[in-house]
């Protein structure tokens, strides 16, 4: 498989920025949502244990109602797709066990055979940071977010990281709290408005050398 070129990557990683306006008349394609979803799933995270859900919503009903309960930012309705990575609220030795018995039926090996992996995963998770699980699951879905993006201006589609909603309503509109989820993230995905000025404007990042450094 041939990379793809250094010009296509930093070119689209200029053309991306946090879309303010949607234009809400137009939807992302299937096909093109097929990929972006694909990659999203194929985010690493730490022992590749995923602690995320992803939930898409593009039923404009639904989005009206989490609408007040992220600030009214319009993105939430007027774009194509809304993404919300949400973590576990409980992280345990269970959710080990399925990861472990995933790996043992794609690997076609012994789930016992991976003991010393798992052992290893509880102690230094579920027995190590007990009280620091959440502050650890948000950190993947942030890997999963900044994935999600990437892929997204790869393929021409605007996005708009978001931290600005209450994640307690957020959680109630999609029944997440019955389900043992909760809301670190949203992204509003779709195409950028004309009229959306946030376009034109230039990036504002520091010198590479003011904060690359080599060691």
């Amino acid at each position: 498989m041939e990379p793809i070129s250094s010009n296509t990557l930093v070119d689209a990683m200029r053309w991306r920025y946090a879309t303010k306006q949607f234009d809400s008349e137009r939807r992302i394609p299937d096909a093109i949502w097929d990929d972006i979803e694909k990659a999203l799933v194929l985010t690493p995270s730490s022992y590749g244990l995923q602690p995320w859900k992803f939930i898409v919503v593009t039923d404009i009903k639904v989005r009206g109602k989490i609408l007040p309960h992220a600030w009214n930012q319009r993105q939430v309705v007027d774009c194509s797709h809304l993404v919300v990575i949400a973590r576990p609220t409980h992280f345990g030795e269970e959710d080990i066990d399925r990861f472990i018995a995933r790996t043992a039926d794609v690997r076609g090996v012994d789930a016992d055979s991976l003991a010393g992996f798992r052992n290893m995963m509880v102690s230094t998770l579920i027995d190590a940071m007990p009280d620091r699980l959440g502050d650890w699951a948000v950190r993947q879905c942030y890997i999963a977010l900044g994935n999600l993006m990437t892929a997204a201006a790869m393929l021409k589609v605007d996005a708009c990281p978001m931290e600005g909603f209450v994640p307690a309503e957020v959680d109630r509109e999609l029944g997440l709290p019955e389900r043992g989820l909760t809301t670190a993230v949203m992204c509003p995905m779709g195409y950028r408005a004309s009229e959306d000025r946030y376009a034109a404007l230039p990036k504002i990042r520091y010198r590479a050398e003011d904060v690359v450094e080599r060691v």
